[in-house]
């Protein structure tokens, strides 16, 4: 796992207004902010999906040894978005993507690409050689970032084999 202080900060150009400076780090996901940020993550997905066809980690698993949450935070220190990393325990150089979510107000200025980028980079210096994830057929935004991104649909994997809600994409890295 990364140091909790290992933090980047970029400069994202935003088309609603003007710059916005972020800074992404790994932290502890039981953070009043943060558990805010997953409760509207959940919120989102089960308005979509039904609950039992949410593959969704609690504030408990991101807990766990080995997973690293990525938080974005915004220019007043807000967390605006998050993912996870969580290694996969079949395969030794491959890791899952989880819970990546940007508030609403943050959307559409570069969040979450920023967050792959730290996400990938921080994989691959640590030998992991695959990334993979899962999302939902209804999230448009969510596949068309994932497949500009460089990733491609892959067969279902894991809990998710059977899935009729389930789309995974994995990416080489």
């Amino acid at each position: 796992m990364l140091p909790e202080k290992s933090r980047t900060s970029v400069q994202i150009a935003s088309l609603y207004s003007g710059d916005m400076t972020i800074s992404i780090s790994i932290e502890p996901p039981r953070q009043a902010d943060i558990e805010a940020l997953l409760a509207a993550g959940t919120t989102f997905a089960h308005s979509l999906y039904p609950e039992e066809n949410s593959f969704l980690l609690s504030t408990d698993e991101l807990e766990r040894p080995g997973v690293d949450v990525y938080v974005a935070r915004d220019e007043r220190g807000a967390a605006c978005g998050m993912a996870a990393l969580v290694p996969l325990d079949s395969l030794q150089d491959a890791a899952e993507l989880k819970r990546l979510f940007v508030h609403s107000d943050a959307r559409g200025r570069g969040v979450a690409g920023h967050l792959l980028d730290r996400i990938e980079a921080d994989a691959a210096g640590r030998g992991i050689r695959s990334l993979a994830l899962e999302t939902g057929p209804l999230q448009d935004a969510a596949m068309a970032l994932y497949r500009g991104r460089g990733y491609e649909q892959v067969e279902l994997f894991g809990q998710y084999v059977g899935e009729e809600f389930s789309v995974c994409f994995a990416k080489s890295l």
